[in-house]
């Protein structure tokens, strides 16, 4: 039986007229104020009540030729109001339903679901629904997803959480403060028009690059603190919970079995105080970090919830000493370990990142040597994953390399073969 979004949901697609031609007005804004002189008033007040009328009759036509079904197979989803588009989504392909709830939505008590399905980049979503019926039908959804039958997929319910961390909003905030690109973004905000104002003297010059050079530091500070306000990490049969936000609230879902890779982020000013990030590439899904700051003992162990088995390799072996012919002093910040479970990687000095990729999700494997680079008797190994992502061992010495790479491939095709099946509510 198909079904139809929340009531709210005409207001949300109302505004779509309006944006035409506000983006029109911004588009050319002397044209637009030369146009509007000459309209008089009552001629605005009626075109305002018919941009109104079409916004809302055009949020209205959309919403209910919106409809959505969850048969057998698959959640069918149409929409369109002049070209129709019909999303059939097989349950057995579905790895995640996130929640989202923008600052709107939550005063109007209505909920978003985005659908992440394996082999397809863009999220499909369902907004909006009403809370407890998004509730509903998201664990129907797991529970199909997960094997159960149509007829008691309903019974199974929401799969309990159980909390593994919180991030306190503290800790969050000194974190940014001791974050290098704040303080970069901030800078380049105010130097660079102060240089352009005493080069130019134009008003519109110094605006048009100092506008952007704010809104980007205030992304990488207050927009990395709002988002990331409240951060919980929880554990429960589909995978690990993450919700996170100080306005629009996101609870994501990292699938079992679908991390790629897993990078630990350490910046200079964290290391005082052993703190760092953890960021993950997750096949088909653009869940990106796991953990926004924490101790690196609390780190490794949410690590070892998406990699089972896989501990953190110290230390690393670094390049030989030949490799500062190809690049000076940073060489030192190379560095490469592999485990029985694991290839490891590491780059960078004064923001260093190193990242693990399970040896059963390597795709493929190279080997790439420069002119120099082969003088020198240096190669780089590249291991790429499955979620269209490289990780690179730099300036190997050569022999090594190539023993690297005939390994690796050996090491893959096992992991493939060894690897626990990726089946939630297992």
């Amino acid at each position: 039986m198909e079904r139809r979004l929340h009531p709210v949901t005409p207001l949300r697609r109302a505004w779509a007229p309006v944006a035409v031609i506000a983006g029109w007005a911004v588009h050319d804004p002397n044209q637009a104020q030369e146009q509007l002189t000459k309209l008089a008033t009552t001629t605005l007040l009626l075109a305002l009540a018919v941009a109104v009328t079409g916004g809302a009759l055009y949020g209205f036509l959309t919403w209910w030729f919106t409809h959505f079904a969850v048969t057998d197979t698959e959640l069918r989803i149409r929409t369109g109001l002049l070209f129709r588009r019909t999303a059939h989504i097989r349950l057995d392909r579905l790895q995640a339903v996130d929640v989202t709830q923008p600052l709107l939505a939550r005063v109007a008590g209505v909920t978003k679901l985005k659908l992440d399905v394996i082999g397809t980049d863009k999220k499909d979503e369902l907004a909006y629904l009403g809370e407890d019926e998004a509730r509903v039908l998201r664990a129907e959804l797991l529970a199909r997803a997960a094997g159960f039958a149509p007829e008691t997929a309903h019974e199974v319910g929401e799969a309990p959480v159980r909390q593994l961390l919180h991030v306190p909003a503290g800790k969050l905030a000194v974190s940014l403060v001791l974050t290098g690109a704040t303080w970069g973004t901030l800078a380049a905000a105010l130097v660079v028009p102060s240089l352009l104002w005493w080069a130019t003297h134009s008003v519109w010059t110094v605006l048009a690059t100092a506008l952007p050079l704010l809104g980007a530091a205030g992304a990488s500070s207050l927009g990395r603190f709002v988002s990331e306000y409240d951060w919980t990490v929880g554990e429960s049969p589909d995978g690990l919970r993450i919700d996170h936000g100080l306005l629009d609230r996101t609870h994501e879902t990292v699938p079992p079995g679908r991390v790629q890779t897993v990078r630990i982020v350490e910046p200079l000013l964290w290391r005082r105080r052993g703190w760092v990030r953890v960021e993950l590439d997750v096949a088909g899904s653009a869940n990106s970090v796991l953990v926004p700051v924490a101790p690196r003992e609390v780190a490794e162990s949410m690590i070892a919830r998406v990699l089972p088995g896989v501990t953190v390799p110290t230390p690393l072996s670094r390049p030989p000493r030949r490799a500062g012919w190809c690049v000076p002093f940073w060489w030192r910040g190379y560095g490469l370990a592999v485990t029985d479970t694991v290839f490891v990687a590491r780059h960078g000095l004064l923001r260093r990142s190193l990242s693990l990729v399970p040896h059963a999700k390597v795709q493929s494997v190279r080997l790439e040597q420069g002119p120099w680079a082969r003088f020198k008797r240096l190669a780089d190994v590249h291991v790429d994953t499955g979620a269209n992502k490289t990780v690179t061992a730099r300036l190997r010495d050569a022999d090594e390399a190539a023993e690297l790479l005939e390994s690796q491939a050996d090491r893959s095709r096992t992991g493939r073969r060894e690897a626990r099946p990726d089946r939630w509510m297992a």
